[in-house]
């Protein structure tokens, strides 16, 4: 992402203190633009806020409606909850955490006049796909309840981009990994493949789970679309300055190519000098063979393309934060 001192917006990043945001926020400061962070913190770091952006501790919602009166450029809203499993148990805390803290965003948004949006979505709201790679126009039929919240929040932002004439984008994530720098991934409940292989490098988890080995793949386990974070960074910065008052588009970011589950262990034992112990369980209840994206609609309208792609080099990054972090905790 080249700098460009010269279209700088002021911006706030909701959730900017946690993975995805915290790099966002590094890229859009770096770019010349002026960021203000809100997160609660409550599964965000503190130490994860870009030193030169403004920090405002507070639930996303009520502090945007404080400070949306200061005059914004646009919101990246990336606060949200995002346990697959926690969402299943615990419906309510995601219906409000997710749904009613988004309506509430875009309604003192509204009010306050603030033109752009670039919301933090997902592949989970296509469920489990019909064909692969997946493109928007693909049913979304999502299986859990994280993924109908995000949905939902699609359907608001459609409405309100048409009634009030708000620039919205959605950027709906395959498997986000990779790190940037000091910003990466570290999560109190850890969920994601890399990060949880890496823990077997580090020594914090005895040996890897692969969770199903009898998915017709070439392998036998199951293939995912991994995206660099830096890259999905730089697709919000695109989306900006190309965000169209009154349209609310949705694009997927993906590498649009497939790694299975042993071919990301093989990569992080090759990165580390691991041995990493892993052993085969049942498969998880809901979780599809193949899920890649296709990523042509971001390509012609948006001009992004990854460029980070080699899954040695996405590990490699993760693997230096994981290491740092770890080293500086030991």
């Amino acid at each position: 992402m080249t700098e460009d001192h010269s279209s700088s917006l002021k911006l706030i990043v909701t959730g900017g203190a946690g993975y995805v945001g915290s790099v966002c926020a590094a890229r859009l400061i770096e770019a010349g633009h002026e960021v203000t962070v809100v997160d609660d913190l409550s599964t965000g770091h503190k130490d994860a806020v870009h030193p030169d952006a403004r920090f405002v501790e507070g639930d996303a919602a009520e502090v945007a409606a404080e400070i949306l009166g200061e005059g914004f450029d646009g919101v990246l809203h990336f606060a949200a909850k995002s346990l697959v499993g926690e969402s299943m148990s615990d419906p309510a805390k995601y219906w409000e955490g997710n749904v009613v803290t988004s309506l509430r965003l875009l309604e003192a948004m509204h009010a306050h006049g603030t033109p752009r949006l670039v919301f933090s979505s997902t592949a989970a709201t296509y469920g489990e796909p019909e064909s692969s790679p997946i493109p928007e126009t693909a049913p979304t039929r999502p299986t859990n309840t994280y993924g109908a919240t995000k949905l939902a929040i699609d359907a608001a932002i459609t409405d309100f981009a048409r009634a009030h004439g708000i620039a919205a984008v959605s950027l709906r994530y395959f498997n986000v990994a990779g790190a940037y720098g000091a910003f990466g991934e570290r999560h109190a409940t850890e969920t994601h493949l890399i990060p949880l292989v890496l823990q077997v490098a580090t020594g914090d988890r005895a040996r890897i789970q692969i969770y199903g080995d009898d998915y017709p793949t070439p392998d036998g386990t199951a293939i995912r679309d991994y995206i660099h974070v830096v890259d999905l960074a730089d697709a919000h910065s695109l989306a900006l300055k190309h965000a169209t008052a009154g349209e609310h588009r949705i694009y997927n970011l993906g590498s649009g190519t497939g790694f299975s589950v042993r071919e990301v262990v093989e990569a992080c034992r090759a990165v580390t000098g691991h041995a990493v112990p892993a052993e085969v369980a049942p498969r998880r209840a809901g979780d599809p063979s193949v899920l890649v994206a296709a990523s042509d609609r971001a390509h012609a309208e948006l001009g992004w393309r990854p460029e980070r792609t080699d899954l040695a080099g996405i590990v490699a990054d993760a693997w230096e934060f994981t290491r740092s972090r770890h080293a500086a905790h030991s």
